[in-house]
């Protein structure tokens, strides 16, 4: 496993069209494998973090006020405790291309659908901005908001890293729309919120479901690779082949690394072929 994170070269040719004055965010969101679900026990002990700042939310479970901390891994529910997940790796990887401070606002919950019909949705909330009181997109806009003031004025917010639709797999012939709606949704709210129209297209990146996954769905799959295709800003990430706890819904260690690997060089690969668009500091 170590062996996986310590083979990283081939990723420092890539270079980041990051401009010296701005300072990087990214987003992240999603259910229980964005979450993190990876003991503490299992983070190799040769991964440590010294840049990443980072604002955590999960619904009423712990509220997000704002401000931000060194990122450590952790999940909400504490019966759990420490827990990781895969962007815990993207974030290292981000670190040592880096070298300098970076943040991340972050809001997830397990087993959280989309659509207002899937009932078993964790504890009514959903992500759509229709669920009234119990919506996380909202409750994690609002945290955006909470956190903008805290953040360097010269922050950039580069990408969300999106990892959910397990639980939407009795309404997956709409998860397109759905998805589509949260997305565009919170890309209006960023430009609204920060006078930026750039963000009209933030980039995200979105990671699939292992093969083995019992609560996988081919046709969720199937929406986020038609939205890659209608949406040049839209990247999905391959994890079919990756390992899965005893629980057959979890990624295990070795998929959570190899997941965060492949994340991080989306990302990296997204920031390159987008020279003329993120190179420069945001205007307003």
């Amino acid at each position: 496993m170590k062996q996986i994170l310590i083979n990283i070269s081939f990723i420092f040719h890539l270079t980041f069209c990051l401009a010296q004055q701005s300072v990087p965010v990214i987003l992240v969101a999603g259910q229980s494998n964005a979450d993190g679900r990876v003991n503490i026990s299992e983070l190799p002990t040769d991964i440590h973090y010294n840049y990443c700042q980072w604002s955590y939310g999960s619904g009423d479970f712990l509220k997000a006020d704002g401000h931000f901390k060194p990122f450590f891994p952790t999940v909400a529910r504490t019966a759990l405790g420490d827990c990781w997940g895969f962007d815990a790796i993207v974030y290292y990887l981000f670190e040592q291309q880096l070298q300098r401070p970076f943040y991340v606002i972050k809001q997830t919950m397990g087993g959280t659908a989309i659509d207002t019909t899937c009932t078993k949705s964790t504890h009514g909330w959903f992500w759509s901005v229709d669920a009234d009181k119990k919506s996380l997109l909202k409750a994690f806009e609002r945290q955006i908001d909470d956190c903008l003031p805290n953040l360097p004025k010269n922050y950039d917010i580069k990408c969300l890293i999106w990892h959910q639709g397990e639980s939407d797999q009795p309404a997956a012939d709409r998860y397109h729309d759905n998805l589509k709606k949260v997305i565009n949704h919170l890309r209006q709210h960023l430009v609204e919120v920060t006078g930026n129209v750039r963000y009209t297209s933030l980039p995200v990146i979105c990671g699939t479901f292992a093969k083995e996954s019992r609560q996988g769905s081919k046709k969720v799959v199937d929406a986020l690779f038609r939205l890659q295709s209608e949406d040049v800003s839209f990247h999905v990430v391959d994890a079919n082949d990756l390992s899965l706890q005893q629980d057959q819904l979890h990624f295990d260690a070795q998929g959570a690394i190899i997941l965060g690997h492949r994340v991080f060089e989306k990302l990296t690969k997204t920031v390159v072929t987008s020279k003329a668009k993120w190179s420069q500091p945001p205007s307003n």
